[in-house]
C-alpha cells in the first residue's frame, strides 16, 4: 500500500546539526499533509513540525526557529533539518503523513518506524 521510510538519526552534541528525511512509496497519488512527530522516552508521542501541499509549515514551539521542516513533492520525501539541538530533543523521530491513494483516491494516513535521535555530550 503505502510506506514511508525515515533516515537520518544519530547521535550529535549539543549545538549540533542533524538532518531527516522521510521518502514515501507505494500507490501514491498525492501527499496531503507530511509532519515530524517524536517521542522521548516515557513520556508521549509529540508533534514537531508540519507541512501541507502548498508548502505552508507549523512548528511546536519548543523548536520554533531551530527546525526547518520542507518537502520535494516530486520524490514524495520530507525533510527535517534540525539546528542548535539541545539535549531534550533527543527522542526518537516519527514521520508522518497524509496520503492520496491511486485510483480510489481515498486518503490514508500513514506512520514510519521512527529513527533515534540522540543529543548528548
Amino acid at each position: 500500500q503505502v510506506q514511508l521510510v525515515e533516515s537520518g538519526g544519530g547521535l550529535v552534541q549539543p549545538g549540533g546539526s542533524l538532518r531527516l528525511s522521510c521518502a514515501a512509496s507505494g500507490s501514491i497519488s498525492s501527499i496531503n499533509v507530511m509532519a515530524w512527530y517524536r517521542q522521548a522516552p516515557g513520556k508521549q508521542r509529540e508533534l514537531v513540525a508540519g507541512i501541507t501541499s502548498g508548502g505552508t509549515t507549523n512548528y511546536a514551539d519548543s523548536v520554533k526557529g531551530r527546525f526547518t521542516i520542507s518537502r520535494d513533492n516530486a520524490k514524495n520525501t520530507v525533510y527535517l533539518q534540525m539546528n542548535s539541538l539541545k539535549p531534550e530533543d533527543t527522542a526518537v523521530y516519527i514521520c508522518n503523513a497524509v496520503v492520496i491513494l491511486r485510483i480510489s483516491y481515498n486518503d490514508l494516513e500513514v506512520w514510519g518506524q521512527g529513527t533515534l535521535v540522540t543529543v548528548s555530550s
